[in-house]
């Protein structure tokens, strides 16, 4: 019977920008191999020096002490596994590493369970932050996040380039891994008020464009048959189906159309509530004759509408393939809008706002659009929301001045 193996391992085809490499414990088993984080980054030297050479300073004896801590751990783990999977062993090295306190082991947890979900685009986002914090405190434990260290975390980041928008995305990532510790509340470091750290909030800058702008892209004449066609219509399909996002876009099927209506749950809120949230869509005929021009007829409900991803592809293939639309949408439609003389740099999310506040400025009720945009609450969709053009502030204020006239 095939047994699982560890053994310690130099990651050296992902070396870093100091020209270290992160050691790793490598399983194998079946000739199938998973390699786990250890923390430590050595150059092939120094990890020479300290798993071969003769004589090590005191550092390199705890380095190598380390390391063979969690080899050796692994290797108790699969003795233990009766029956041998890479995920019991990584559920069960994970938990029995001695990391309680460790914030970079949390993570690597946590994206771990991420990416066996699928969620590879939030599994991304969480080692960006892990990584931010590592070049901060490599050997951050939970006890050292004080509201001071919070603080401190955020000035670096700022100082380092980051914007506002990015330090709270980060330091949200780290309240939620914090969240998931059984950590005593009376130190929890993050809220609002006296000894406590509020995580920043970047100013919402609205991203919605007029229904007269809006028209000018519609009615703007890109040559047949191109991509940069193949764009504008999609920009347009995203706006009239509810504010749609390109990756929803990229998973629609046929079975999610019933004559003129689709029907489709959003794949970003899918984990997050119990029961999908349906959205309902109602299709103009602009928005079928797009789905005519683009989409790959089929007989098989199964099947996706629009010719981008398909079932062989793996998580990681779809999320790259719906990203590089994403990209491919927003250079042509940069490119309309400069052509047609708005002033704004339009991106596939200003279809979503455009959709919100066009609605909102026809007088379409709040709960109506929140329904609409798929929002779990109110105080979502006011977000989105633009304010009035004056122009239309000023007309519904007429009415305050009726009675004047009617007195004269």
């Amino acid at each position: 019977m095939k047994t699982a193996t560890a053994s310690i391992y130099l990651d050296e085809n992902r070396p870093k920008k100091n020209g270290k490499c992160s050691v790793k414990i490598k399983v194998t088993y079946n000739r199938k191999r998973k390699y786990f984080s250890t923390g430590v980054e050595l150059t092939t030297n120094e990890f020479e020096t300290v798993f071969f050479g003769k004589r090590k300073t005191d550092a390199q004896k705890e380095i190598k002490t380390k390391v063979e801590y969690f080899e050796n751990k692994a290797t108790d783990v699969i003795n233990l596994l009766n029956v041998f999977s890479f995920d019991a062993f990584q559920e069960k090295f994970l938990d029995e590493r001695n990391t309680a306190d460790s914030v970079s082991f949390a993570f690597d947890k946590y994206i771990a369970n991420l990416k066996l979900e699928n969620r590879i685009g939030t599994a991304v986002s969480y080692e960006c932050a892990k990584n931010s914090i590592d070049s901060f405190n490599k050997n951050l434990t939970f006890a050292e996040i004080t509201p001071t260290f919070l603080k401190k975390y955020e000035n670096h980041m700022i100082e380092s380039g980051k914007s506002i928008s990015t330090v709270g995305i980060y330091l949200r990532s780290l309240r939620a891994v914090y969240n998931l510790q059984n950590i005593n509340k009376s130190a929890y470091p993050f809220g609002v008020g006296n000894g406590k750290y509020t995580i920043p909030t970047s100013k919402n800058t609205k991203k919605a464009l007029t229904i007269q702008e809006i028209g000018k892209i519609y009615n703007y004449k890109a040559e047949p048959n191109t991509t940069k066609e193949m764009a504008k219509d999609y920009w347009l399909f995203l706006y009239l189906s509810n504010g749609m996002n390109v990756k929803d876009f990229c998973l629609l099927k046929w079975e999610n159309i019933n004559e003129n209506m689709l029907t489709y749950s959003r794949a970003k809120t899918k984990r997050s509530q119990k029961e999908g949230k349906s959205i309902s869509v109602a299709l103009k005929p602009e928005s079928l004759e797009i789905i005519r021009k683009w989409g790959q007829l089929s007989i098989n409900k199964d099947a996706y509408i629009f010719p981008h991803i398909n079932n062989k592809m793996s998580a990681v293939q779809k999320r790259a393939t719906h990203q590089q639309l994403t990209k491919t949408i927003n250079k042509y439609i940069k490119q309309i809008v400069k052509e047609v003389g708005i002033n704004k740099k339009v991106t596939t999310y200003f279809a979503r706002h455009s959709f919100a506040t066009v609605l909102k400025r026809s007088g379409t009720k709040i709960e109506m659009i929140s329904e609409l945009l798929g929002h779990s609450n109110v105080s979502t969709t006011e977000s989105y929301l633009d304010s009035f053009e004056k122009e239309q502030i000023q007309k519904e204020t007429d009415a305050l001045t009726i009675g004047f006239k009617q007195v004269n």
